[in-house]
């Protein structure tokens, strides 16, 4: 992947923060920067797809999709989580 250059201004006391931090942690500011933008990047990508997904599930119970009520499923997945084979719960409403 290229490398691109840019930069950016920071207020003094975020630019000090980033030094301690770098300092501390014993890396470079460049890489606490560089890591923290990653993991905001990837934080804001999930929370636009969740975004996205319910929007798509609110269509689909719109046109008649199935709705599960929250109890049986959450015990479904508990169920699951213990490792006990168990069927899918029925829908509430097609």
């Amino acid at each position: 992947m290229p490398i691109v250059s840019t930069s950016i201004k920071l207020p003094d006391e975020l630019k000090a923060r980033i030094q301690r931090l770098a300092e501390l942690s014993r890396r470079s500011p460049h890489s606490v920067m560089l890591e923290a933008l990653e993991r905001e990047v990837a934080r804001e990508e999930r929370l636009y797809e969740f975004v996205q997904e319910a929007i798509r599930s609110d269509k689909d119970i719109e046109e008649g999709g199935n709705i599960y009520r929250a109890d049986d499923v959450h015990a479904w997945l508990k169920r699951m989580a213990q490792g006990v084979a168990t069927e899918r719960p029925k829908p509430w409403r097609r």
